[in-house]
């Protein structure tokens, strides 16, 4: 295993996910891969625009994951199947570094997000009906980003929604949510602040 990499699954193995509660409210079991990669020795983000025309989250930009299966046995079974259901990549060829801290949504999910290092060299194959464009940032970039926020009602709460624009993609809701939780994870991590 690549170093960096090494150092990342050390500190998630050090640092226990928080498990989300909110008495009363029942939400849908889900599951996120974060996939990671290596270009230039450099850490760098995959994410999925998802179709404008689909039912749930349509056009946003999103980490390859979705709604657990009856047949699936945990939640990371649920993120390496819609890995390779999404964007082609097999379950054996990624290195499971760790899990983030749970989060819930606004449409009801509960989502359990894993980071992942894939191959440098994959080739995806990015499901149509799941995925409009496959998108590469590198790491540094969210790094040295400023999110813009905006406020919004939540539950009958006023609460902060982070906003990255990256181009003419903008991350934001529950995916920027988990990109500030590995910010947070990696920030004291010497390879992740070069």
């Amino acid at each position: 295993m690549e170093p960096l990499f090494s150092e990342l699954k050390t500190r998630l193995e050090a640092v226990p996910p928080r498990a989300f509660h909110l008495p009363g409210v029942v939400l849908r079991e889900s599951a996120v891969i974060v996939p990671l990669f290596l270009r230039g020795g450099e850490p760098w983000l995959v994410f999925e625009q998802r179709p404008e025309a689909m039912r749930q989250h349509g056009g946003q930009m999103a980490f390859p994951g979705g709604s657990r299966d009856a047949g699936d046995p945990t939640p990371l079974h649920t993120a390496l199947r819609e890995l390779r259901e999404e964007l082609g990549i097999r379950p054996e060829s990624v290195e499971v570094l760790g899990r983030l801290d749970e989060l819930p949504t606004l449409t009801e999910f509960r989502i359990v997000p894993f980071v992942g290092a894939i191959p440098p060299e994959v080739r995806y194959q990015p499901s149509p009906e799941e995925v409009a464009e496959v998108v590469e940032v590198p790491f540094a970039w969210f790094r040295d980003a400023h999110a813009r926020t905006e406020q919004r009602q939540v539950r009958a709460e006023t609460r902060e929604v982070y906003f990255y624009d990256y181009g003419p993609h903008v991350i934001w809701g529950a995916t920027a949510r988990i990109v500030r939780n590995l910010l947070e994870v990696t920030r004291e991590l010497p390879s992740f602040r070069r």
